[in-house]
This record gives C-alpha cells, structure tokens and sequence, in this order.
C-alpha cells in the first residue's frame, strides 16, 4: 500500500520537513504510480526519472515544497535540456536551453519534476487527444476526455500520479479539467505568476498559468511560491495583502454573489452543470452568502467571440512562426493537425488592422466587465455546459477542418472572459452526476483578488469536502 498516495503536496512536504521520509521515497513512490496508472491513461507522456532520484538524492533548496514530486505541462514550461513540443510533430525534438522564470520558482520551491504531461496540440482545444502523442483518458471514465488543454495534467493528478502539476490557461485550460476530473483549479489574475523569458506580447496577455491540485491549500501555497513579475515584465497584478496561504480557512465575510447561467453564444447547459450551480448556490446561501441572479453579459457581446478568435488565430500563427524560427524550417501541413493547420491560416488572413481592432475590442471589454463587480464580490457561474464528454467528440471533419472550435465553443463558452478581462477565477468540484462524473462550477473574482477566491473555496472545501472521492484508479 502506497503511503503517500492520499496525501497532498503540503502534507508530503511536511514529512520531509520533519524528515519522516525523505524526497527519494516521495519520488520514488510517485515514479511507481505513474509506471501503474499511466499506461491507461497516457497522461505523461516525457519523464526524466532517473534525473529526478538524482535531485531528490542531492540537497535541495529549503522551500514550501521540499522533494515533492512535480510534472510540468508539454506547453510554455521551458525546462533547460528537456523536450518541449507543444503537443505538436512540428517541434517534436525542440529542447530549450533555459528554463523559464516560473520553472526556476518551482524548482526554488524545492519541487522534484518527474516529466512532463500531455496537451492538445499548441493548448488549443479543451481536450487531450493529440496525433503526437495521442489521446489522454480521464480517470472518471476512460472513454471521455479530462478536458483540455491541461488534461495530461488533470489525468495525473486526478489518478493520484502526483499531488498536483503545473497547468496554463489562455480560454479555460486550468478550469475546464479541473470540471471533468474532479479538481480545484485557479486561474490567476494577468501578470500574478511570471511568463518570461519568452511571453510578453500582446496575444500572450490571454494567459494565466498555474496549477491543477486536490486541495485549496496546495494551490494557495504553490502561488504564494511563485507569483511576482518577473524582470521586464510588461504588466503585473496588484500586490497580494498577505500570503495566500493565510487565506486559506480565513474567513469570507458575507459575500454578495452574482449568479448567471446566461453564455454569450446561447449554448444550452446540460442539467447536470445547471443542478451544479443551483446547488452550489444554496450551499452558499447556507453559509451565510447574499446569491442573486444576474447577467455577466455586456453591451456588444455578439461580436465578442469573433474578436476573441481573431485574437486567438493570430495568436496562433506567432506560435507557428516563432517555433519556425526557433527550429530554422518552414512550418507544412503535413507538421499540424488539420484543426492547428486551418486556424493558422485563418489567422494569416486576418491582417493587422483586424487585429489591432480585436485587441482594441478585449481590453474594451475589459473596462466594461470590472463594472459588474461593482455591486457583485464574486459571479458563480457554470464552468462548461456538460460534464467530460466522450473522447472524439472535438474531431476534425474532412470538409471541415474548423468544426472543433465551434464544438469547443459550445462546450466552454463561460470560460474565455476572465482570459480577456484578466481576472483570477476557479472552479470548485462540488457536484457529481449519478453516472460518478465530475462537475465543477466557476467562481470569477475582481482583477488582483485571487484572496477572496482562496478564503471561499476554502470555506466550500471545508463545508463540502470533495477529496475523499477518488476515480477507481487512485490507490
């Protein structure tokens, strides 16, 4: 029986810390239950095992995090020397010389990175099933997706490989596995954790990058480790008031609470999310929480979408052109999935005033979305219209390589304006269908007030435990 498996990242380092076991033991138990689970699952899909009993053996430094096992995402996480694809065959073989900012805060932190865990190709769809490394099942039910594009990252976590792992999020990426394996999952404010060296522009301001955990206090203590500009940042949100791990069991207040399950696109909810979020909303009236219902949709809404995916296209061809570069070739159809090749192709015909007007239009919405917080501290929402969907569902067509993204855009039409706006949101896993799958709900805060998010979900956390439900492949 693996001792450690039930336990969270803060627990396993206390043990360290009171040197109970030492970081090789963590690593190497953690090692055992990715060789168990992972051939199922195909979350991990590049490890570095005999490099991480090298670290766990060696002195590490003395952070919240001391020898506990860790695995990036195959996306943005740039590790000196290890493979780094974006889920995509173009770069298969790329391996960075450096490692970005947030990787050296995670490695500062004490953290032992066993490999990394599969995405969609270049994080665009919210789901894991890529031709590079093919399909990441979820741990729920092995025949729908965990989500996406951190699904590997959900995968792992949810099976209980890892305590928690890194994840990014530019329309959903962290919130949406979270939904479909059962996790908690923040998206921090623009600007709380680092991007650079490389991200800085102003496609790259749409993403949020973090982590998938089973417990709040992880996730509060691991962006407590990690969040800060880093040099020549071009933007940073507000100073946190304390740490974020004092918030955790801290108490809320009586918070006013927007409720909407109106989505811009007119999506319909599966009864499940809907009875998510009804549910979701007594428990918090119960806790002492003001909950009304209102409308989180805004003036020119209709044309949101498009700016977003005009946004979002050029976002993708500075990718494909920036890892061209990189790799000194020219980039084919024959290196992309139809989907990845089809949106590039949209985005190279946008030009620059279409996406100059897009830009324009996002930090519009921006202004505009801050104001609804004006009576409102915290919307609740749902966070996906249905609960894991089966995998092959995002699948491109023949005669119509695009129709992923209008799937996509139905599944997860809640998600994509904390992403513009910049504002830290969550989802809670607090519902289950009676089939046993996961349904989050979202919670979006004030830009900067990942706090309130933390002493929240803290309170829910406590009042409705969820971590003692675990899919038939944990432990």
């Amino acid at each position: 029986m693996d001792p450690f498996i039930s336990l969270d990242a803060t627990a396993q380092a206390d043990l360290v810390r009171r040197r109970e076991v030492t970081p090789l033991e963590l690593v190497d138990a953690a090692i055992s239950r990715i060789e168990r689970c992972n051939p199922r699952l195909n979350a991990v899909v590049q490890t570095q095992f005999e490099t991480a009993r090298l670290r766990a053996k060696a002195p590490l430094p003395e952070g919240p995090f001391t020898g506990v096992p860790f695995l990036l995402k195959d996306l943005l996480a740039a590790q000196e020397g290890s493979p780094l694809t974006f889920g995509s065959r173009f770069a298969k073989g790329f391996a960075p010389g450096h490692d970005s900012e947030l990787v050296k805060r995670y490695l500062r932190a004490g953290l032992v990175v066993l490999g990394k865990t599969n995405t969609s190709e270049l994080g665009l769809l919210p789901t894991t099933e890529g031709s590079l490394h093919g399909p990441c099942r979820n741990p729920w039910d092995v025949t729908r997706t965990p989500g996406g594009s951190s699904g590997g990252a959900a995968a792992a976590v949810a099976s209980g490989m890892v305590p928690f792992a890194h994840a990014s999020d530019d329309g959903g990426s962290i919130r949406i596995p979270a939904s479909a394996c059962g996790l908690f999952g923040l998206k921090p404010s623009r600007g709380r954790n680092p991007t650079g060296p490389e991200l800085a522009d102003s496609v790259h301001w749409l993403i949020g990058e973090h982590a998938l955990t089973r417990t709040v206090r992880d996730s509060a203590a691991l962006l407590d480790a990690t969040e800060g500009p880093d040099l020549g940042a071009p933007y940073h949100a507000p100073p946190k008031a304390r740490p974020y791990g004092l918030e955790v069991g801290a108490p809320p207040g009586r918070l006013r609470i927007g409720l909407t399950l109106r989505n811009a696109v007119g999506a319909p909810v599966h009864p499940e999310c809907l009875n998510a979020v009804v549910a979701t909303a007594k428990r918090l009236e119960g806790l002492g929480h003001s909950v009304l219902e209102g409308n989180l949709q805004l003036p020119g809404d209709e044309t949101l979408g498009q700016h977003f995916m005009t946004a979002w296209a050029c976002g993708v061809v500075n990718t494909v052109e920036g890892l061209s570069r990189r790799l000194g070739r020219e980039p084919s159809p024959e290196d992309f999935e139809p989907f990845t090749w089809a949106l590039y192709q949209h985005g190279l015909s946008q030009g620059l005033s279409a996406y100059l007007h897009a830009q324009t239009e996002m930090l519009r919405f921006g202004r505009v979305f801050a104001r609804r917080f004006e009576d409102v501290d915290v919307w609740l929402l749902p966070t996906a219209t249905e609960p894991a969907p089966l995998l092959g569902t995002f699948a491109s067509l023949p005669d119509a390589p695009l129709a992923p993204l209008f799937r996509a855009a139905g599944f997860t039409p809640y998600c994509p304006m904390a992403n513009m706006a910049g504002n830290p949101a969550m989802s809670v896993p607090l519902h289950w269908s009676p089939e046993g799958l996961p349904v989050g709900v979202q919670f979006i805060a004030r830009f900067g007030d990942e706090a309130t998010l933390f002493r929240l979900a803290s309170q829910l956390e406590a009042a409705h435990p969820w971590t003692h439900r675990r899919p038939s492949v944990f432990g």
